[in-house]
Formats: structure tokens, C-alpha cells, sequence
């Protein structure tokens, strides 16, 4: 009987790697053949949050603000510590317009400046600043989104 759960728990132990593996993974967007892990910001706290009070964030790392319907949206950059590009996406996931090269704005409190979308968007997308360039990103163009 001892040796029998000898046997299992290596097996047990690969199960729950492989599981916390697989959830590890989280969410993640393409755009233009790039894949970006993400986080999700679907919640009014964590959309006022966001990116707020960090220092750097990973090349191939982004975050996603999901709203319940389509409408024109603001952001601004304040508390935010690295420079962002802020792409708006409507309820179809087509790029709307973008905010490219965004500034960090951590000391102006209430007085960062605004960046309004140009049109109704659903979905808004957080790259670090340049990714967009990079890539050629330009309105129409499709996020896929896996969760």
C-alpha cells in the first residue's frame, strides 16, 4: 500500500505542475502577428488604476481595459511611470485611434494632460511606449483576444 502512493504522487505532482503551468499562461492579445501577455482591467478599480506607480513593464506585456459597451473614452497618464502607447479598439476589436508615446506623468497630480479616443471604443489596449510604431499599427487594424 506504501508503495502505491509512491507511485501516484509523481504523478499527482506533474498534474498540478501542468495545471499551474496552463494557468500561468493567462490571458493574452495579438496584434499584427505579436502576441502580448496581459492583464485584464474590467473592473472601475482597476480601470482608475491601471498601470499607476510601476517602474517598467515587459517588453511583450500589456494591459487590456474592458468596458461594457462602446463609447468615447479619455485616459490620462497620471501616477504612471513609464511612457505608454494607449490604443482605443471598438466593440469589434478594430482599432479606433491610438495615443502614441504617451509621457509619464507622476507629478503634475490632477493636471496630466488627456488622451481622448477619436471615435467609440469598447476596448482599450496599453503597450509600452514605441510598440505601436514599431509593429505599423494603424486604425482598422484587429485585436485578437484569448483568455
Amino acid at each position: 500500500m506504501h508503495k502505491s502512493r509512491s507511485l501516484h504522487l509523481p504523478l499527482l505532482t506533474l498534474g498540478l505542475l501542468g495545471a499551474c503551468t496552463i494557468h500561468a499562461a493567462g490571458p493574452s492579445v495579438e496584434l499584427k502577428g505579436h502576441r502580448f501577455d496581459i492583464e485584464v482591467a474590467s473592473d472601475e478599480p482597476a480601470r482608475q488604476r491601471g498601470l499607476m506607480f510601476r517602474d517598467s513593464m515587459a517588453d511583450d506585456h500589456g494591459m487590456l481595459f474592458v468596458f461594457g459597451d462602446p463609447a468615447q473614452r479619455t485616459f490620462w497618464m497620471k501616477n504612471t511611470h513609464i511612457p505608454l502607447d494607449i490604443l482605443y479598439f471598438d466593440q469589434n476589436y478594430k482599432l479606433v485611434s491610438a495615443a502614441l508615446r504617451t509621457p509619464p506623468c507622476h507629478s503634475a497630480g490632477d493636471d496630466c494632460p488627456i488622451y481622448p479616443s477619436s471615435g467609440a471604443a469598447q476596448y482599450v489596449l496599453e503597450l509600452n511606449a514605441g510598440v505601436a510604431e514599431k509593429l505599423g499599427v494603424k486604425p482598422g487594424d484587429t485585436l485578437s483576444v484569448q483568455r
